[in-house]
């Protein structure tokens, strides 16, 4: 049997938990946070449910802009507080620090969620576009077939997570090129066409209209399309999770977060123009409003815009951009979960780490068999699983970004009039990126209680509110009877507001990742928090 260690125990070029650090650079940090994100799997999977939303309106370049609006804010908030405690729990680690235990507790269990209910999604479009590869249309359709493949996936996937993040990030530089390069040729053949006129009947060309949002009629589908679009931006904060593998931890994942959501923003516009231009927004045969297309949208339009032989290649596409979405999916979910053992916010095994790998053992492996479960389990409650869970994601996407908004502004909030740039950055966009999405939350949460909401209800109870909400509500319960086995963490005693933030015996700061100030090669002291909040921000960061 492999032996295992746990976190914290291994320091050979690793960090306070075990993970190998400086492994990452700013590149391999941004093609994580943007495959992660996965534009080609997330527009083929949502583009057409936010044009069905609008009800055949034509601002979907608009909603792109505004749900980039708040993901954007988040992305600063992630790189202060990065800055500051660059700890792999992230939103467990900071609302902790900033609210209390259970907020942070809850926002660790937000991303454990979304994470888990996205690998369904995944797993779906990855079992369909694997068939429609190799030109098996009919099994594609067959939901028992689909999910068996899917769940091959899940376990193929874990299988390379396992074995290191180095082949993961290798494998994302071919992945990502692929998705990159596809898509920009679709784009401009699209568009192409359309100002040749030889785009089928129904293609309109791009208007300026399309970007304003004023003409949007419905207040339901607007927060319904907006909800749907955070979705598609959700994933670069995989780029903060893997930190304490990344070299320069407390700077690079932040920039790193930044820049792949304006990467994001720019490619998001350029496919939404071009595949409403050549489609339109009718709701039959290739219009991105046809409900029947919803979940497929780049297959339909690849074989119209690139002709069949050569949408083999737009498939193919969609199919690595889901690979590359499940490898960095289980990654912060596993760092998540470890980063709440070492803190003994979950139970020690879920800090185990392997000694060759130097990666999250039973994290890795929990986070691929819960997820497979969970798949087989809504493919037999779910007619619809792309339109449930996609709705469902949402509202814990929007919970735990809200909040790590929310904890940027608290942890910060003595520090907020020291500058232009902390009054800006640690205060002003992270409060109002909290607030959109909480708007966003909660809207959503009325809507989605309708029993007419999405395609699975249950005794008059819209089936997307019960997988959205009572997933969450399940983590306050799972809270409490943890509470019971490790009330060191829930008392504070393992992870607080001075946790983490250490003086060095040369006088700089520097961060220790169990939350215990134990190494033995150095003399620090942990600050109290009144006392950090007099400092300045030069003496703040955690790097000499």
């Amino acid at each position: 049997m492999t032996e295992v260690i746990d976190a914290g125990q291994h320091q050979a070029e690793t960090g306070e938990k075990g993970l190998r650090s400086g492994t990452l650079g700013l590149l391999s940090s941004v093609v994580i946070g943007l495959a992660s994100t996965a534009p080609a799997y997330s527009l083929a999977a949502t583009l057409g449910f936010v044009v069905v939303a609008l009800e055949g309106g034509k601002q979907a370049p608009a909603i792109m802009i505004l749900a980039f609006i708040p993901m954007i804010c988040i992305a600063y908030a992630y790189q202060e507080l990065n800055k500051e405690v660059p700890d792999c729990g992230t939103t467990f680690t900071w609302a902790a620090k900033a609210f209390g235990p259970r907020a942070g507790w809850l926002g660790g269990w937000g991303i454990i969620v979304a994470d888990i209910i996205v690998m369904a999604n995944l797993a779906q479009i990855a079992g369909q576009y694997g068939f429609l590869l190799i030109g098996s249309d009919n099994i594609a359709a067959n939901k028992w077939w689909v999910a068996l493949a899917g769940c091959v996936w899940i376990a193929v996937m874990t299988w390379i997570c396992y074995i290191g993040i180095e082949v993961s990030a290798k494998l994302q530089y071919a992945l990502l090129g692929v998705e990159i390069v596809v898509l920009s040729i679709f784009s401009v053949t699209a568009l192409t066409k359309v100002y040749g006129h030889h785009a089928p009947v129904g293609s309109i060309h791009p208007a300026l209209s399309w970007f304003n949002p004023m003409h949007i009629t419905s207040f339901k589908g607007f927060t319904t399309a907006i909800l749907l679009a955070i979705f598609i931006y959700w994933g670069w904060d995989t780029a903060v999770s893997v930190n304490e593998e990344t070299a320069d931890s407390s700077k690079i994942p932040g920039r790193a977060a930044v820049i792949s959501t304006l990467v994001l923003v720019g490619t998001y516009l350029l496919v939404t123009v071009a595949a409403q231009a050549y489609a339109g927004t009718g709701d039959t045969g290739i219009g991105l409003a046809n409900a029947d297309n919803s979940g497929d949208v780049l297959s339909i339009l690849g074989k119209a815009v690139l002709g069949s032989g050569v949408a083999k290649v737009l498939i193919f596409m969609v199919l690595t951009s889901a690979a590359a979405s499940t490898l960095t999916t289980i990654l912060p979910t596993a760092r998540t979960s470890l980063s709440m053992a070492a803190f003994k916010a979950a139970p020690s095994h879920f800090a185990r780490i392997h000694p060759k790998y130097l990666t999250p053992t039973w994290s890795t492996v929990v986070m691929g068999g819960v997820s497979i479960i969970f798949y087989v389990g809504l493919t037999i409650l779910s007619d619809s699983i792309l339109a449930d869970t996609i709705g469902s994601i949402g509202l814990a996407i929007a919970f735990y970004y809200g909040l790590t908004g929310f904890a940027c502004v608290w942890w910060f909030r003595k520090r907020l009039t020291t500058s232009f740039r902390d009054f800006v950055l640690r205060g002003l966009l992270p409060f109002a990126g909290g607030l959109m999405l909480l708007a966003a939350f909660v809207e959503s949460a009325k809507n989605m209680y309708a029993s007419d909401y999405g395609n699975t209800s249950f005794h008059g109870i819209g089936g997307v509110f019960i997988l959205g909400i009572g997933s969450l509500l399940l983590g306050v319960v799972m809270m409490f009877i943890w509470q019971l086995f490790s009330p060191d963490y829930f008392r504070g005693r393992t992870l607080n507001a001075a946790t983490n933030v250490v003086v060095l015996d040369d006088g700089t700061l520097d961060q220790v990742g169990v939350g215990t100030p134990d190494s033995p090669q150095r003399q620090h002291t942990v600050l109290p928090p009144d006392e950090l909040d007099g400092r300045e921000d030069d003496q703040l960061d955690p790097t000499p």
